[in-house]
């Protein structure tokens, strides 16, 4: 049983221990590893083996003492393959929502194969952990509503993130379409404002904007409809101001 020189990292360890074939297999001792939460080293034969999480360790009852077949190191290698993978997804999933293909992208990173990765896609499913679907209807409400993004440039992230496009269907066909047009409007109208020049061209420049902002064209007229009525009454409002003075003087 060789463990290859120069490197003190337990991963390294379990990929280069192999014993030989006729050796009895003898768990002499059993240390919690320094710095890595719920994991432990294990020994066989007073040589270190391998490092494996503590779930691992209950489950094929890895205590100090126990013989071990040589047919059940790979089960437990790769049970515990499997374990590190699922924390990695976990931590992942800690800081935000992720969606099934930002999750497969970041364990395939880590090295991970991908029939692992599936297993592990698999549980967090079962655990409710991860559902595309849900995550497809809080992102369209949360850009429609928090950044004023248009349906056609939230459609395009979702695809990015590799949702399904049925599930990114089916978001679509609930958002808060009230909610679309006032978020175009509010983006629009402060472009409108900031924006100098004749009205023609000012009114080509929102429209741009909005368009560009993944707002469909139909919403745009009507933002832009809105925009020009409020432009005509402030004029309007003006001149009976003007008038008034005139009279008045």
């Amino acid at each position: 049983m060789q463990i290859q020189e120069g490197h003190n990292d337990p991963s390294r360890v379990q990929r280069t221990w192999e014993p030989p074939a006729d050796t009895e297999l003898l768990i002499t001792s059993v240390e919690r590893e320094p710095r890595r939460a719920h994991r432990y080293r294990v020994y066989i034969n007073e040589e270190l083996a391998f490092s494996v999480h503590e779930d691992i360790m209950v489950k094929f009852r890895l205590v100090k003492g126990m013989l071990i077949e040589h047919r059940d190191l790979h089960s437990i290698m790769v049970a515990d393959e499997l374990q590190k993978a699922y924390v990695q997804a976990i931590r992942f999933l800690g800081s935000k929502p992720r969606t099934r293909h930002e999750i497969e992208q970041r364990l395939s990173q880590k090295g991970y194969e991908g029939s692992l990765i599936q297993q592990v896609l698999e549980r967090l499913t079962h655990e409710q952990l991860i559902d595309d679907g849900q995550y497809a209807k809080q992102w369209t409400d949360q850009r429609v509503r928090n950044h004023k993004k248009g349906r056609l440039m939230i459609k395009h992230e979702l695809q990015q993130k590799g949702i399904d496009k049925s599930q990114i269907a089916e978001a679509m066909e609930e958002l808060d379409l009230e909610a679309e047009q006032e978020s175009a409007f509010q983006v629009g109208y402060r472009k409108w404002q900031n924006t100098k020049g004749e009205r023609f061209d000012r009114k080509q420049k929102t429209f741009a904007f909005l368009m560009r902002r993944g707002f469909p064209s139909q919403v745009v007229r009507q933002v832009m409809q809105r925009i020009d009525q409020m432009e005509r009454d402030s004029e309007e409002a003006e001149y009976m101001n003007e008038e008034d003075d005139f009279l008045l003087d």
